[in-house]
């Protein structure tokens, strides 16, 4: 690894132990093994830094998850195929816990910093554009228009149960109860 991939697995490793606040530059630098000058270098701030380690972090974890569940589903009728992914999500969540419990410390964070959410912004753009090319790929029947707006639905369905998981996992409603509002809505 790089100095730039070493500096974002330190920063995950520091982020996950003590969280976002108590994070500290010289301490991400000592995890990397790397100069505190480092992270200027390669990232501005530090605060940029938390940012990209943790947007990596739940991409892979539960971005790459979400992905394999739509590909997994593809066969199945939509309303199924959208239950069934609701269903698998919460174990992502459960695998990916810390790393949900620091993106909330540092969504406060951003919501102080111009700067950061306009770089958050950049980050839930392509996340749609993501999520929206792996569903064309698995429902060739989406046009595009559709294909992006069930994106950030998804998007906006992994961010709140993800946090309602967080709080009370009991809650998280079912695939098929996801589903079955969704069908409730659609009825005419």
């Amino acid at each position: 690894m790089g100095n730039r991939e070493d500096l974002l697995a330190g920063a995950r490793k520091v982020i996950f132990e003590r969280g976002v606040a108590k994070a500290t530059a010289r301490d991400i630098a000592g995890a990397a093994g790397v100069s505190l000058a480092a992270i200027g270098y390669h990232f501005g701030s530090k605060e940029q830094l938390i940012t990209e380690a943790l947007t990596q972090s739940l991409g892979t974890g539960i971005g790459d998850r979400m992905d394999a569940a739509l590909r997994e589903t593809a066969a199945l009728p939509p309303l199924d195929a959208f239950a069934a992914v609701w269903n698998a999500m919460p174990a992502a969540f459960a695998e990916n816990r810390e790393a949900l419990i620091a993106s909330l410390e540092n969504v406060v964070r951003m919501l102080r910093s111009p700067e950061a959410s306009q770089e958050y912004a950049g980050a839930m753009s392509e996340a749609y554009s993501g999520t929206a090319a792996q569903l064309r790929e698995t429902r060739p029947e989406l046009d595009d228009a559709q294909a992006e707006a069930v994106a950030k639905l998804y998007f906006a369905l992994a961010q709140s149960l993800g946090i309602l998981w967080l709080v009370t996992p009991e809650a998280v409603p079912t695939g098929e109860e996801l589903a079955a509002a969704v069908a409730a809505l659609a009825s005419d």
